[in-house]
């Protein structure tokens, strides 16, 4: 659904338009984007409040920079609606994330305004910076970089080693860091105290009105005047301060900090440094959610509420009639507190999403032994090695396609000195609206590479428990569990415990010429392509193979004894993956058969739906079910059951 747009916004398809506005008519054009992001999330989805913190930021940015020429790196993505609303796709924003539609974060091959790819968070500075040393290798010196980053993706060290980096290059480049406090929950951490250390220093903040424009000027008269006068802002801020600027001790030039919500003078501010030469970070207080009362106030439930009513501010839920199946997350987050009743040992930790993996569960009834270590995926899981070292049990849940970030960790700090950290991998296989960068496609591959690497995948809610439970055994070692994003498909998930021997499947249902073999919650799929085909005379067997390291290779003898065509069915990339062992083992033991491998193909799959993203890679029930009538399996006349 397209929504109105307000007359002043309406004029605007391009940075250009907004150009021609006067600086006093620049409040009223944030009135109406915000007010246009408030009507399209409201009716058609989507991430909310980061982008309404930073209204007045963009509207600033594109008014002074001329973009597209000069770079402009937005981190993460969550904050660009307002950008991509303002560079031409306004008429087109209803698709944001649905289907074929605009993707939820900049894209390079979407516009010339998005300058790099973002989805994962801290890699705008290292971005701005390539750009900025590209630039100046060509000559280009009138070229602008700038990074927006917020305070949550600061945390990464990957931003740590760009800032690092871009204070010794002579490179025309303006970090802008957003800081609201949050990213999707809560900052944590010590950079979080020291930002907040400088936002409420009054001293400093009077002190920090005029010195952009100081030192715009003094920049003019000469390279010593400059240079004295940044000894001389260094010397009081740090006496302001009480204490050394960090920005100022990576050679960044520091102003700040400003109000994220005055247009006006964000414009002054930007114009301004744009004329001082060399590495500048402008820190902006903003408010997550701004403009949107209820979304200032719990900004973590308002960071992409879904469908909502936006006079009301009831959030648009389907209603059940009878009790529906719990999300896999949540299954996790009850599970591990019942197991750490029981185990005194576990731990669990996460980097910066304890309610997207919902340990914020654990952290309530347990905040001595739940951390939320910031967007630190690397750290994270090092952090868990650490602890296992003195014999805890760690609970280190990442989502998949963030734990491609700590790879080495896992091999170098866990796998190498076979640890007993618990790898819980939420959002595996394709993750729905947020596109590639979040879809889980590659771990079954990446983990099951690794010795000493136990890599599990449950079919359903009372799996995802017993493998949760087996994991924190004794003398269980490197052990990965990876689950979907989204509900089960269990109403009566939570029984006993039970423990699941290490690289054994099950076998489901026997059957007659073909086998299909799973892994993971994508059985349930298989599982309605048999009941279809059984209503047809089909009648292939069905295997959940629960690992894809160990391999069950007693299950695999089986299957090639008895069955000659065979299907392998994967929420993973097909290279590397479940099929590709199941190929490997065929080979190794002189079987002969006939297999075709389901899953996610060599090409990176964009948003969707689930069920729209499975039918696109032809691993839905209707496909599989398609699949085994391709084989040409007779129809017989009855089932075994087993």
């Amino acid at each position: 659904m397209q929504v109105p747009a307000g007359d002043l916004l309406q004029k605007i398809n391009s940075p250009s338009d907004l150009k021609q506005f006067s600086e006093d008519e620049l409040e009223q054009v944030c009135q109406q984007l915000r007010q246009y992001i408030v009507d399209e999330v409201s009716v058609n989805g989507g991430h909310f409040a980061a982008s309404l913190g930073v209204v007045e930021l963009t509207v600033a940015l594109h008014y002074v920079l001329n973009t597209p020429y000069d770079q402009l790196v937005w981190d993460v993505g969550h904050q660009a609606y307002g950008h991509k609303i303002l560079t031409g796709r306004r008429d087109n924003f209803h698709t944001n994330r649905v289907y074929g539609g605009l993707s939820g974060f900049p894209k390079r091959t979407e516009s010339e305004y998005d300058t790099f790819g973002v989805g994962h968070s801290s890699t705008s500075i290292s971005a701005a910076l390539g750009m900025a040393v590209a630039s100046h290798y060509k000559g280009e010196n009138d070229r602008q970089h700038v990074a927006v980053i917020g305070d949550g993706a600061m945390t990464a060290g990957m931003a740590f080693e760009a800032l690092n980096h871009a204070g010794i290059e002579n490179t025309n480049i303006l970090v802008i860091l957003n800081d609201n406090c949050m990213s999707i929950d809560p900052n944590v951490g010590a950079l979080k105290e020291y930002l907040t250390d400088i936002t409420t220093s009054k001293p400093y903040n009077r002190f920090r009105d005029d010195i952009a424009f100081v030192l715009g000027k003094l920049s003019q008269v000469g390279p010593d005047a400059f240079k004295i006068a940044k000894k001389l802002e260094k010397s009081i801020k740090g006496t302001l301060l009480k204490q050394s600027n960090f920005f100022e001790a990576l050679q960044f030039r520091y102003f700040g900090p400003t109000d994220g919500h005055d247009v006006k003078h964000l414009v002054k501010v930007i114009r301004d440094l744009t004329q001082i030469p060399g590495p500048k970070i402008l820190h902006c207080v903003t408010i997550k959610g701004k403009g949107y009362a209820l979304a200032e106030k719990d900004q973590t439930k308002w960071h992409a509420p879904g469908l909502f009513d936006k006079i009301t501010g009831e959030i648009k839920k389907t209603q059940y009639e009878k009790p529906q199946p719990p999300k896999y997350q949540d299954v996790f987050g009850h599970t591990i507190i019942e197991l750490a009743e029981q185990n005194s040992k576990i731990m669990g930790i996460t980097p910066a999403m304890p309610s997207g993996s919902s340990l914020n569960l654990m952290m309530k009834a347990m905040p001595n032994r739940a951390f939320d270590v910031g967007i630190a995926e690397q750290h994270a899981v090092t952090f868990s090695a650490g602890l296992a070292t003195q014999g805890l049990v760690p609970f280190c849940n990442i989502y998949s396609s963030f734990m491609q970030r700590a790879y080495d960790q896992v091999i170098h700090d866990v796998a190498i000195q076979k640890l007993n950290v618990v790898l819980c991998l939420d959002r595996a296989g394709l993750a729905g609206a947020d596109g590639p960068t979040h879809h889980g496609a590659y771990d079954l591959a990446y983990m099951r590479c690794i010795p000493n690497m136990t890599v599990s995948a449950p079919m359903n809610e009372e799996e995802l428990r017993n493998l949760m439970y087996t994991a924190q055994l004794e003398d269980k070692g490197p052990f990965v569990i990876r689950y979907p994003r989204g509900n089960g498909v269990m109403v009566d998930w939570k029984r006993p415990f039970k423990e699941i021997p290490v690289g054994k499947g099950r076998k489901i249902c026997d059957g007659e010429e073909v086998a299909i073999l799973t892994i993971g919650a994508i059985g349930n799929e298989a599982a309605k392509a048999i009941a279809a085909l059984n209503t047809d005379s089909y009648y292939p067997a069905h295997y959940d193979m629960r690992f894809v390291k160990p391999l069950d290779e007693a299950l695999l003898h089986e299957v090639f004894t008895k069955y000659s065509k065979v299907i392998t069915v994967e929420d993973g990339c097909l290279e590397g993956g479940m099929g590709s062992a199941i190929l490997e083992f065929m080979a190794d033991n002189n079987y002969n058969a006939q297999v075709v491998r389901l899953g996610i193909p060599d090409k990176y799959i964009e948003h969707g739906e689930q069920p729209e993203l499975w039918a696109e890679c032809g691993y839905d029930a209707a496909t599989i079910a398609q699949r085994v009538k391709d084989l040409g399996a007779r129809q017989g006349a009855h089932i075994i059951a087993s």
